[in-house]
């Protein structure tokens, strides 16, 4: 199967010209491909018969009215996100094309920026619901949980079980293990697989607006509330929702998330109206949510509530045998990206990717990957690229808002709930790296200085580096430190 990257689509309906060459202009400019229909029905014909990620229309077209548009097409095509732009006085209207099955909506005159925020974000959840996602895929899949390891090939286990229910999932797992595209396969594979698919990253959002996105709001409800708005549970009706970072929410969002999953009704923020919700919620944290209990910071009764199921994703780090095919999965989609044909790397270069810690686990070794096939521009990837692409992309182990307290804490936690093993090992490795990864760069490079710092041989210091892929910027192999 060929990986597929082509541009995203807008089908844009719009009976006026000055605002169809304005809006034509602005979205190829963003890189969209535009296509164009003055009437509503031959809009609605277009839609049906040819692929698009967005429909961008108008409320007030001839032969077919935005409300009738809308209606039609979304019992066709529920998963196809429809945009619609209405002018000022026709709230309520608004309201009616969400709960016919609009995306969002956009009062004129509207910014266009939040028109172009709008439509990106329409376009990232409408390619989440229609890229087919496999799993233990090691071929040129766009998207793919990518493993064949023991521990993945219980993950697919686990998805299969509880993808045709309508439990409630709790997807844990360090950052950058692939917590969404879990909650994607459990959603493409789950009976509600024709119906819209809404992610929100709680952490993503301003703790003041999060309660708006999430349940939305009326007219006048804050500051700068001229409209009523309607949130992401309601688009998700009859759908599911995956709540990324949920050990976020504040406490006061933590009740009404718990009164959606008891009483299956939302409250937007200033209204008194129940409006009910049939919602399967998926959600994902990397925090440690019992401590959290523990510290007043997360009900326990809606941690029982969100974990009806949980499945835990291991670090990459006792994955090591799917490195391989997950690097060989990297370079083709980072090559098809970049516009590179057939890119191949060094088996020195994969044997070092094996032996590296990857505390940013799968998304780091991607970022790596991404890097190494830069620096190779267009040679096959050595194992000095992937040296130097992991020196960039390391972070240290203890971040300044992490103590070392805290850090052995979030270690141990993590082997009390059985996701690390040999903690004791990965503690020392984690360590070390660190403690050389701060004495290089304070000596600007200088490995001997580095060595006598540390009380280690300049031998001793070469291997660490190499180990750890902490050759200095610039240096070449073989180069006197």
């Amino acid at each position: 199967m060929k990986i597929m990257n082509r541009p995203p689509s807008i089908l844009l309906i719009e009976d006026d010209a000055g605002i169809v060459a304005a809006l034509k202009k602005q979205l190829q400019t963003e890189g969209y491909q535009v296509a164009l229909a003055t009437r509503g029905d031959e809009g609605l014909i277009l839609a049906r018969e040819h692929p698009c990620d967005v429909v961008l229309t108008d409320l007030r077209l001839p032969g077919l009215t935005g409300l009738e548009l809308i209606e039609q097409l979304h019992a066709a095509k529920p998963k196809l996100p429809i945009i619609m732009m209405t002018a000022f006085g026709t709230t309520e209207t608004a309201i009616e094309a969400t709960k016919l099955g609009a995306y969002d909506y956009l009062l004129k005159p509207f910014d266009m920026g939040e028109l172009l925020d709008l439509v990106a974000k329409a376009v990232a959840s409408s390619r989440l619901m229609s890229e087919p996602l496999e799993m233990g895929a090691t071929q040129s899949a766009q998207s793919a949980i990518i493993g064949d390891s023991r521990a993945m090939q219980a993950i697919y286990k686990e998805i299969g079980r509880v993808a045709a229910t309508s439990v409630t999932v709790l997807i844990r797992g360090e950052t950058g293990t692939g917590k969404e595209l879990v909650a994607r396969a459990i959603y493409q594979h789950s009976r509600r697989a024709d119906q819209p698919f809404i992610a929100v990253n709680c952490a993503a959002i301003p703790e003041t607006l999060l309660e708006s996105e999430l349940f939305g709001h009326e007219r006048g409800a804050f500051t700068g509330a001229h409209a009523r708005r309607v949130g992401r549970f309601e688009q998700a009706n009859h759908g599911t929702i995956f709540l990324d970072e949920i050990g976020d929410l504040s406490l006061s969002t933590q009740v009404k998330l718990l009164r959606v999953l008891q009483e299956k009704y939302i409250q937007r923020v200033g209204g008194n109206e129940r409006v009910p919700v049939d919602v399967r919620i998926l959600t994902a944290t990397h925090r440690d949510l019992e401590s959290a209990i523990r510290e007043k910071q997360f009900r326990e009764d809606l941690f029982y509530r969100l974990s009806g199921v949980t499945i835990t994703l291991p670090p990459l780090s006792q994955r090591p045998e799917d490195i391989p095919d997950l690097v060989r999965y990297f370079l083709r989609r980072s090559a098809a990206e970049l516009d590179q044909d057939s890119p191949s790397i060094q088996p020195q270069a994969i044997a070092f990717l094996q032996n590296q810690a990857w505390p940013g686990n799968v998304r780091e070794l991607e970022n790596v990957v991404r890097q190494g096939l830069l620096l190779a521009r267009g040679y096959s990837i050595s194992l000095e690229h992937v040296q130097q692409a992991s020196a960039r992309s390391h972070k240290p182990v203890v971040g300044a808002d992490q103590t070392i307290a805290g850090y052995f804490s979030d270690l141990l936690a993590r082997a009390a709930r059985g996701e690390a093993e040999g903690v004791h090992a990965r503690m020392f490795e984690d360590m070390e790296r660190e403690l050389y990864t701060r004495a290089i760069h304070l000596a600007r490079g200088n490995q001997a200085k580095a060595a006598r710092w540390l009380g280690v041989t300049r031998t001793t210091m070469r291997e660490k580096l190499t180990r750890f892929g902490l050759r200095p910027p610039g240096e070449k192999p073989g180069q006197p430190g």
